[in-house]
């Protein structure tokens, strides 16, 4: 597969630009692939999520993940990928299943030699609503808005997918838009 390179910042006038958004987790992956296109507008490709058996053992379970993530690179052909960063509550076992989710991600997009940008769960909501403790359905409302669409994209973290490639998608035109200035 031949990667695209990064050789412009979003929200360059003369091309469409396509990102990859991942919310990682062990049981299920959401992902989402969103162009802007030339005038500025974004448009939903695909999103889904990756389901893993919780009967299966760790190393089987992230295969699937890196393989998939893998098909969706080459199907899609994303410029970069967007990643939710690992958000410490708790519970410091899911935290280690999710790093290890995480990990499936980060090195599928390396081995495409994509760029690779992480987000914070605050900082996502805070691109894509303008407040960084926004619930599920404000994102929800943004997504669909966004996007144009009747609905949000299903299941719920097939929908936070979408909304990491639109964070990235939204920082990238504000830096490019700071950038000109």
């Amino acid at each position: 597969m031949t990667a695209h390179s990064a050789s412009r910042h979003i929200g360059d006038p003369d091309r469409e630009w396509c990102v990859l958004g991942i919310d990682p987790g062990t049981a299920s992956t959401g992902y989402g692939v969103v162009i802007e296109t030339i005038s500025g507008d974004y448009e939903l490709l695909t999103c889904g999520v990756i389901h893993t058996s919780p009967g299966q053992p760790m190393h089987l379970r992230l295969r699937k993940i890196f393989l998939d993530i893998q098909e969706i690179i080459r199907n899609f052909q994303p410029h970069e990928v967007a990643v939710e960063e690992l958000f410490f509550g708790r519970n410091v076992t899911t935290a280690i299943t999710v790093g290890q989710a995480r990990g499936a991600a980060l090195l599928a997009a390396a081995l495409a030699d994509l760029p690779l940008t992480e987000y914070t769960p605050a900082t996502i909501k805070q691109a894509l609503t303008g407040y960084g403790n926004a619930d599920k359905y404000q994102m929800q409302a943004m997504v669909r808005h966004l996007l144009d669409l009747e609905e949000a994209p299903h299941p719920d973290d097939a929908a936070d997918g979408v909304a990491i490639a639109l964070c990235h998608l939204q920082t990238g035109r504000f830096h490019a838009l700071v950038a000109d200035a």
